[in-house]
């Protein structure tokens, strides 16, 4: 899968453009800038793998979960998540996400504190060259 990501100029808060060929792609991709919103250099030397998994009833709410859990992971285990990967599909009426990342101790990184991620202007949106997703998150 391929996936990118831009921090964009927002205001207070900051905001993450991503593209990618695949949806968990996307997911992925917005992962790995909202840790470069809280992080200019990341070790490429540390931290072990843990997974994620997150259900939700709509793909943005899915979106919003995810992120949402990722900032809880870097809460709950002192850890930048960073080098994300994920996967996305559907259990039913359910989409689900099912991801990895590799958590950076919060002591090896000189981090910004990103407080949430918002409902403020998300968009998520199938194209003909594969997905395209905007999110803010508040620092």
């Amino acid at each position: 899968m391929t996936a990118s990501y831009r921090l964009r100029d927002h205001t207070a808060d900051v905001g993450v453009e991503a593209t990618g060929d695949a949806l968990g792609a996307v997911f992925a991709a917005l992962g790995d800038g909202l840790a470069a919103a809280q992080c200019d250099e990341i070790p490429a030397d540390v931290g072990e793998r843990f997974s994620v998994s997150v259900r939700a009833e709509g793909r943005e709410a899915l979106l919003f979960d995810y992120l949402d859990q990722l900032i809880y992971e870097r809460d709950v285990r002192s850890v930048l998540p960073v080098d994300n990967e994920a996967s996305v599909g559907r259990d039913g009426e359910a989409w689900v996400v099912d991801g990895t990342a590799r958590g950076v101790p919060l002591s090896r990184v000189e981090a910004r504190e990103v407080k949430a991620v918002t409902y403020s202007e998300m968009r998520l949106e199938e194209t003909d060259e594969g997905w395209e997703a905007y999110v803010v998150f508040d620092v």
